[in-house]
């Protein structure tokens, strides 16, 4: 090309017309396509689409909060309130083996309730704490960072809570609730 000769220039504006045989199937959405009205109905009806990809490390989640059975129920409510923490996960003081739960709304309602007359803020949470079960031929679900956020969602539609284990279930790496699935599509761009 010589020096003085103008290079064409391209204009992204301008549209070109193509046929569209009637029987041929429809071309494929595109984000920039669809009206905002269409969006949601596309990205709600495939949670893979939702998530593209992404794992349980994706949600960012805070480090699990464990507490042992013989914490009083006075400091793992103030724990669970500073971190503000609807469940703390409870564990072994000797093995680090997860032994259940204090989902903390259950327990504050019985402290303030007639029948938990017997409970006192000084007692132990393993009086008060959900145990998991650990009978032969109960299978719980592994759930580990590397989980995809698909399958988080479907076992979250079950279960009020998912605890965040190692892949050999030795540590608690911390705690996903159906709100951090739906912070992480909010903060997720479309």
């Amino acid at each position: 090309m010589a020096a003085n000769a103008k290079s064409p220039e391209l204009c992204p504006s301008i549209r070109i017309p193509i046929s569209i045989p009637p029987n041929s199937p429809p071309l494929p959405h595109t984000a920039s396509t669809l009206t905002n009205s269409q969006k949601p109905a596309i990205m709600a009806s495939s949670p893979a689409a939702k998530y593209r990809g992404a794992t349980v490390e994706d949600l960012d989640l805070p480090p699990a909060l464990s507490i042992s059975p013989s914490t009083p129920i006075s400091t793992a409510l103030a724990m669970a309130h500073d971190r503000d923490y609807s469940q703390l996960t409870v564990t072994s003081s000797t093995t680090r083996a997860l032994l259940g739960y204090l989902p903390v709304p259950k327990i504050e309602s019985l402290l303030q309730s007639s029948s938990g007359n017997n409970i006192r803020l000084s007692d132990p949470v393993s009086k008060v704490m959900n145990r998991f079960d650990r009978k032969k031929g109960n299978v719980y679900k592994v759930i580990t960072p590397n989980t995809a956020l698909e399958e988080l969602e479907e076992f979250l539609k079950k279960e009020e809570f998912a605890v965040i284990t190692d892949e050999g279930r030795r540590f608690v790496l911390g705690v996903a609730t159906r709100g951090d699935l739906e912070e992480f599509t909010k903060r997720r761009p479309a």
